[in-house]
């Protein structure tokens, strides 16, 4: 393992230089291997890691490449590492969101278009009051990607997907045991849109933090 690792500080190297960019083919494996002082088979088990978290692209037939090494495509490891979370950690991302989404809300107020507007405002108009638990989490996902969106900044996006894909279960939990839950989303959502539709960053903030702690402290009391 210490060989692998070794191989990957060195791959990681040659990229964070400048030697290999986005796009780039690395050398052929038995001269990237000599090169850089390596068996051929720490440098393999060092590729297969660095696909994994997509810094490299295995082109079977063609080669070995940097990815484009965009922010939103390397957190997508996030995703992969959220998905294997236990449930006794939901709360830690739920501490992370709550770190977070204030600030996004707030950059938010400052940067929505009057058409995202228009769309969150559809969004939450076309939640029904007697709406499913399903229907429930899968648009307050999509009104918090609409907020991450408006700010502009895709790994704000990427970081969050990776984040609110941990707390789905605990939304849906609270969606079952919590009567009101529909109208309470609702209500809570149009608070916070008022707010950066006011370009009001602190009001934005604060009934966002108000939002993700609510079902923070639930999922805190729950049995």
């Amino acid at each position: 393992m210490a060989l692998t690792d070794e191989a990957i500080v060195k791959i990681k190297g040659m990229i964070t230089s400048g030697e290999l960019g986005p796009g780039d083919r690395l050398p052929k494996e038995a001269d990237l291997a000599a090169r850089l002082g390596l068996s051929r088979n720490s440098l393999r088990e060092a590729v297969k890691a660095l696909t994994l978290v997509n810094v490299l692209d295995v082109r079977h037939g063609d080669g070995t490449y940097v990815t484009s090494l965009d922010s939103a495509h390397l957190l997508d490891a996030l995703s992969f590492m959220v998905d294997l979370h236990r449930d006794d950690s939901i709360l830690q991302f739920f501490e992370v969101r709550r770190l977070l989404e204030p600030g996004v809300a707030a950059l938010a107020a400052s940067r929505i278009t009057p058409e995202k507007i228009t769309e969150l405002r559809l969004l939450c108009s076309d939640l029904a009051a007697d709406a499913g638990v399903e229907e429930l989490v899968a648009n307050d996902l999509q009104f918090h990607r609409g907020i991450a969106e408006a700010t502009g900044n895709q790994v704000v996006c990427s970081l969050l997907d990776g984040v609110s894909g941990a707390t789905q279960r605990a939304r849906i939990w609270r969606g079952v045991t919590q009567a009101g839950a529909v109208e309470r989303t609702l209500s809570e959502h149009a608070a916070i849109l008022d707010a950066i539709e006011s370009a009001d960053a602190e009001a934005a903030r604060a009934w966002m933090t108000a939002h993700i702690a609510g079902v923070e402290t639930w999922l805190r009391k729950a049995p």
